[in-house]
């Protein structure tokens, strides 16, 4: 089952049992992947990796207003979305704990050949396509910084 058709039935239960909260944050992913297909044209299907990026970018979409809702002293609207970020994050793969993520990187790094800081690039490049969606962008990159500095 594609993550579309999840969230299509999620929605369709959220609806049912009248969750408000649930039901807006799965519209707005389910309204993304709808506008994400209609720029390839009317019979393109999106690939599960392309559905992860759809909910990572609302996820961290709703966390930014979280946080300005935050300093902005509006515990209401905060509330609101960091509830909607975590229905979202409950579709996206497990994350990387932090043992994980520097074996995963130790292996690409020595896989790549990278000795120095200057193959920064070369390894990120590698590391951001294969851990995408495991590995927050921000903690890859500091973890390979750690190991090639």
């Amino acid at each position: 089952m594609s993550l579309t058709e999840k969230i299509a039935g999620d929605l369709m239960a959220a609806m049912k049992a009248q969750d408000k909260g649930k039901l807006e944050a799965l519209r707005a992913a389910k309204t993304a992947f709808i506008m994400a297909r209609s720029e390839r044209g009317s019979n393109a299907v999106l690939t599960s990796d392309e559905e992860i990026k759809i909910i990572q970018k609302l996820v961290k979409q709703r966390k930014e207003s979280a946080s300005i809702y935050r300093e902005q002293n509006r515990p209401d609207l905060y509330e609101k979305e960091e509830n909607e970020a975590a229905v979202l994050e409950g579709y996206l793969p497990a994350r990387m704990g932090n043992e994980e993520l520097t074996a995963a990187l130790k292996a690409i790094i020595a896989r790549i050949g990278a000795k120095a800081p200057s193959d920064m690039g070369k390894v990120m490049g590698v590391a951001t396509k294969e851990l995408a969606g495991k590995a927050d962008g921000k903690d890859i990159s500091a973890k390979v910084k750690e190991l090639l500095g």
